[in-house]
């Protein structure tokens, strides 16, 4: 029985191990574009809009699997197809002593609210962290880039998602109702 929900369950799920995909379900195959049993031994980097993103990523979920044993964020990630989406993570770790060894993990298409606006790397991060409400000086220090640099970067979000001030970018990136 538990079998059967784990492969007809409406989310994407899937095992992970030392960041290798040990099993998928149907909702996860069928989000990325490939069979669950094709998934069987994938890096799950293959799914990630960018290697860079899978780095960044790694060092951020580490850090919080290893805190509170669970992390959870929206990101951009890759169909198999090479399209990008809007995807909600959620996962969490079975083994404490090294979070990545072994854990399970929840996907979540979010393309009907939130398209994708074709963004570089470093926009993608001053969009996510400006989503996290950080301050332009914030998000400076975290990411090593001046405070006008980082306004720079905002200016160009606002006009790719058509959005007159930060309030409104922030509810497009969001997916919120404006």
């Amino acid at each position: 029985m538990s079998e059967l929900a784990y492969q007809h369950a409406p989310i994407g799920m899937c095992m992970l191990d030392n960041r290798r995909i040990h099993i998928a379900n149907k909702a996860f195959g069928e989000m990325f574009g490939i069979s669950p049993e094709d998934c069987s031994g994938k890096s799950i980097a293959e799914f990630y809009a960018s290697q860079e993103d899978f780095e960044n990523f790694g060092e951020k979920v580490r850090a919080a699997l290893e805190d509170s044993g669970r992390y959870n964020d929206e990101r951009i990630m890759r169909r198999a197809d090479g399209s990008l989406f809007w995807c909600r993570v959620r996962g969490k770790s079975l083994s404490p002593d090294n979070p990545f060894e072994s854990g399970v993990w929840t996907f979540a298409d979010l393309s009907e609210e939130r398209p994708v606006v074709e963004l570089t790397q470093r926009e993608r991060e001053v969009a996510i962290l400006t989503c996290r409400g950080q301050t332009s000086k914030e998000i400076g220090l975290e990411l090593n880039l001046s405070y006008r640099t980082v306004e720079e970067y905002r200016a160009r979000l606002l006009r790719k998602f058509g959005a007159r001030k930060l309030a409104e970018l922030v509810a497009k990136l969001s997916g919120m109702p404006l």
